[in-house]
């Protein structure tokens, strides 16, 4: 009997022993949370790279791995992203190159503490790029420097090779791969040339690594034998291991629904605008509030609100807003016509689409690409308003006279087509008259002809109060009336 009851004893420690150290095990796996970096790089992916390293602030001892698959993109996200990962304490950041970092990815890549890429998988060209009148062209000097102190900032503090690091950013840098007293090293061209002849005579090799008016992209292979990427594994599981993270947490922090909704909207935000403006306008020259005011509404409501997600807008730019959207309603529904509180509704609400598309008011001498960005948003916003007027001019003179013949709604079936009595012909009036309108006709209202007052309507045109006008033809007592020409 005592026996069975040491048996049960030693069963029962040895199970308590085991459930212990498995929980022991479980708490001390190393957490690995892996940040995906996909896509262009623009506002949307900066403010989701933000807000994963903010939820995970307090992880003082978590790896975090940023799995890059971009072609780059806009200057100031990039570098949003990078302050934000350089933030993290040294040694917690590895970037890993699933298929491609170019451009701005490569800056963003550099700026993590470790690089490991998959096989046939490359980085680099980071030359910066801006729009013209003669289409795309590289920067000028002023952005190149700003981006080539920033690749040598992060190439000292990664312990990256500083001038290669400089060369993915400058076509006109030439630079070699030495070997002097053993040690091999890179050096630029300039510097080679300085040498003296018996330092040049202590190298044993010399290679042309980039050429002039190339830039450095590189494969694996050769980001590892560069000295930029640890080595070429086939999965991120492999480059932890190799780390020594034998047990590991990973945990893949996705974006949200609110983030994928913003990445998704960002490349159609100029057509919202468009079309937003345009409906606007439409609404404004048409009477009552209908559609367009609905539709104008909710495509500037998407564009500023995606802005404000991803950090660009903010209370400045919606107190804008509403005080242009509040002046166009006084244009609608007090002063009717188009005047001075419409104009400049639409000029304040300008603004504020302009500065809800940049994080600054006033550009930054320091950071060039600011002056190029508000160059590029007020074309943005001001060539969307000019298509956007055309537009609604042919809406209003075109589509919407034609909307009742097409849609179906309450009319009445009976008409005036056999009734005795002409009411034209009471009114004495007859295709030729002249007078003014009395009303604003949109398209109908009241005009003064012989001193009465008759109603008119036109042929899709708007009248404003006070313009002479001519009855044009009389049909189904009806007056169709239109501007006299002088």
């Amino acid at each position: 009997m005592n026996q069975k009851k040491y048996l049960i004893f030693i069963l029962i420690s040895f199970c308590l022993l085991f459930s212990a150290s498995m929980l022991y095990a479980s708490q001390n796996k190393q957490k690995v949370y892996i940040i995906p970096v996909s896509g262009p790089v623009e506002p949307g992916m900066a403010a989701y790279v933000k807000r994963a390293l903010e939820e995970i602030e307090n992880e003082t001892d978590a790896v975090f791995v940023f799995k890059m698959d971009t072609f780059g993109g806009r200057v100031d996200a990039a570098l949003d992203i990078v302050d934000t990962i350089s933030n993290v304490p040294k040694g917690k950041t590895i970037a890993f190159v699933e298929k491609r970092a170019i451009s701005a990815g490569a800056l963003i890549a550099l700026s993590s503490n470790l690089l490991f890429m998959k096989g046939n998988t490359i980085i680099g060209d980071c030359a910066p790029i801006i729009q013209t009148q003669e289409g795309q062209k590289m920067a000028g000097e002023k952005i190149q420097t700003v981006l080539r102190a920033k690749f040598r900032a992060l190439a000292k503090k990664n312990n990256y090779p500083v001038v290669l690091a400089e060369s993915m950013v400058t076509i006109d840098m030439e630079v070699y791969q030495v070997v002097m007293d053993g040690q091999k090293s890179f050096m630029r061209k300039k510097a080679y040339d300085d040498l003296t002849e018996d330092e040049k005579k202590k190298i044993s090799a010399k290679k042309t690594i980039v050429a002039k008016g190339e830039l450095l992209t590189m494969d694996d292979a050769e980001a590892v034998d560069f000295g930029f990427s640890q080595k070429s594994v086939k999965d991120i599981e492999e480059a932890l291991s190799l780390l020594g993270y034998e047990s590991t947490d990973i945990i893949t922090i996705e974006e949200s629904w609110s983030e994928s909704i913003v990445r998704f909207l960002q490349p159609f935000l100029p057509m919202l605008m468009l079309i937003g403006i345009g409906a606007i306008y439409t609404e404004i020259k048409a009477p009552g509030f209908g559609i367009p005011g609905i539709v104008g509404i909710t495509c500037l409501g998407l564009v500023f609100f995606s802005q404000y997600l991803v950090g660009l807008a903010d209370y400045t730019e919606l107190l804008l807003l509403l005080i242009g959207a509040l002046l166009l309603g006084v244009e609608v529904f007090v002063l009717p016509g188009f005047g001075v509180a419409g104009i400049t509704g639409l000029l304040i609400i300008a603004a504020g689409l302009v500065l809800s598309f940049q994080g600054f008011v006033i550009p930054d001498p320091s950071f060039p690409w600011e002056g190029a960005l508000l160059m590029k948003n007020l074309a943005l916003v001001l060539g969307s308003f000019m298509f956007a007027f055309l537009i609604s001019l042919f809406m209003i003179r075109f589509v919407l006279p034609q909307l009742s013949k097409i849609m179906k709604g309450p009319y009445l079936d009976a008409t005036l087509e056999h009734s005795h009595v002409d009411a034209t012909a009471k009114l004495a009036v007859k295709p030729g008259d002249t007078g003014i309108a009395h009303s604003f006709l949109r398209p109908s209202g009241k005009v003064m002809i012989h001193n009465k007052k008759i109603d008119a309507i036109t042929r899709g045109e708007f009248i404003d109060r006070g313009t002479p006008v001519l009855i044009d033809k009389i049909e189904q007592n009806r007056v169709i009336v239109k501007p006299k020409i002088s």
